[in-house]
């Protein structure tokens, strides 16, 4: 489908369906939306006596997207400089290590090539002088004047075929990034559910969905009529009837679905589009990666899509066990269509449409196989078979976007606060710990001391 067909979902959470303003039944000090397990888990241990609840729709945490990519530990290659993409790689790697060596979590840094072929050698020694000039993120530990952020290596189409022989004689260019690694994103994602279950005020609710947020209406008569923050509605499975919760803080890290919140409470010209980048993985099993113990990354597309921010290009990554996968490749699927947006039921059909496009299927491997031959030639077509899909939130269709994190308020006075996390792609895994971080530190907390003071 091409790039300019593609629609985005503009549609809002509140509509004219059955689920009408109640008023809330308790009250929440943060409400996290979605698995932004990450999150909650930086708010149980940074507000511990404040009571931090987690509602997911799904009956798992990281059904979407956090189970559905390459598991890899992203170095922090490729972003502007200043991004939020690029800074909170760099942290999140290093906090995701930490952890990993803490709780036993199954990690192994492998270390990636980016190949380049003559015409693409720009493209990698670009790469390098940025990594050598790349400053250290906020919340950085201590380190030394020579300590390096990133630490690379610019070799030798040569070199790069000593280090794997099976590599095209083609590829005249390499940059080494030793700090790549693979994890186990499930282990991950349990050990951080285990920390929010074991701390005094955290709570991990699966299978509810919400269906309904408003400002709360400070003056209704209520024993809730002092408080601030927003009405957040739920429902659990298929309940006729729901809950009404004020969470005074909001937090929506809901993925795919993740601009349905904002977008109920904006007027329809200033609703935020979601774009669907569909990515499918095939596993691979023949001649030609006899020798392959690292990971392998093309040069994206240097032609007029030269900074290719939408995809890395089909590269070769490996998991804990030494198999071998492509992909992702990137396809743009689109949502149904709405004849109204100001009209959308949030059901589970139409927030849900992207499902359908996640059965593998072999449509993809004729393409697959060809990018993944201008680097590893050896690799034959009946090796591939498809294995897994994963869908990507974008918010634009072409160019950069930076992970987008907008603050919403309940009410004039910039009291009861919402954070929406948007966009959260790759490297979202690698920064997961930080953009926790960075919420909670660096966003919430000092909206929190302001209000105290």
């Amino acid at each position: 489908m091409a790039a300019t067909k593609v629609r985005g979902l503009v549609a809002s959470l509140n509509s004219t369906g059955r689920f009408k303003y109640k008023s809330p039944d308790a009250v929440v000090d943060f409400l996290v939306v979605g698995g932004g397990l990450a999150v909650a888990q930086r708010l149980s241990e940074r507000f511990p006596t404040k009571s931090t609840y987690l509602v997911e729709r799904h009956p798992h945490a990281g059904e979407e997207t956090s189970s559905r990519n390459s598991e890899v530990v992203h170095a922090g290659l490729y972003y502007p400089p200043e991004s939020l993409k690029t800074q909170l790689c760099l942290r999140g790697r290093h906090l995701m290590y930490e952890r990993c060596d803490k709780y036993n979590i199954p990690y192994k840094k492998t270390g990636k090539l980016v190949v380049a072929r003559e015409h693409q050698r720009a493209y990698v020694e670009s790469l390098f002088a940025k990594a050598r000039q790349l400053s250290w993120p906020k919340h950085s530990p201590p380190h030394g004047a020579e300590d390096q952020v990133l630490p690379v290596s610019l070799i030798s189409g040569a070199q790069a075929c000593e280090l794997e022989p099976d590599l095209s004689p083609d590829i005249t260019a390499a940059l080494w990034s030793p700090e790549t690694g693979i994890v186990d994103s499930h282990s991950f994602m349990e050990s951080l559910e285990r920390d929010i279950l074991e701390s005094e005020g955290g709570e991990l609710v699966f299978s509810t969905r919400v269906v309904r947020v408003d400002p709360y209406k400070s003056k209704e008569t209520s024993m809730l009529s002092s408080e601030e923050g927003w009405v957040v509605q739920t429902v659990t499975e298929n309940a006729e009837q729901g809950d009404s919760l004020l969470a005074r803080t909001l937090i929506n890290a809901s993925g795919l679905s993740a601009n349905l919140i904002p977008n109920s409470l904006l007027p329809g010209v200033s609703r935020i589009p979601m774009f669907f980048g569909r990515g499918s993985y095939a596993a691979y099993s023949g001649p030609g990666i006899s020798h392959i113990n690292r990971l392998i990354y093309p040069c994206p597309e240097t032609g007029p899509n030269k900074h290719a921010f939408q995809s890395l290009g089909t590269h070769l990554t490996l998991d804990l066990q030494g198999k071998v996968r492509f992909g992702p490749d990137l396809e743009w699927i689109s949502p149904p269509t709405l004849a109204d947006a100001s009209e959308y039921d949030f059901n589970e059909e139409n927030a849900d449409f992207w499902r359908k496009h996640l059965k593998p299927s072999d449509s993809r491997l004729e393409e697959m196989h060809r990018a993944v031959t201008e680097y590893l030639p050896g690799v034959s077509f009946e090796g591939f078979r498809p294995d897994y899909v994963g869908i990507r939130p974008k918010l634009v269709l072409s160019g950069f976007q930076d992970f987008t994190i907008r603050k919403d308020y309940a009410d004039g006075s910039k009291r009861g606060l919402m954070v929406s996390l948007m966009g959260i792609e790759s490297p979202g895994l690698t920064s997961s710990l930080a953009i926790a971080e960075h919420i909670v530190d660096d966003v919430i907390e000092p909206e929190h001391i302001h209000i105290s003071q």
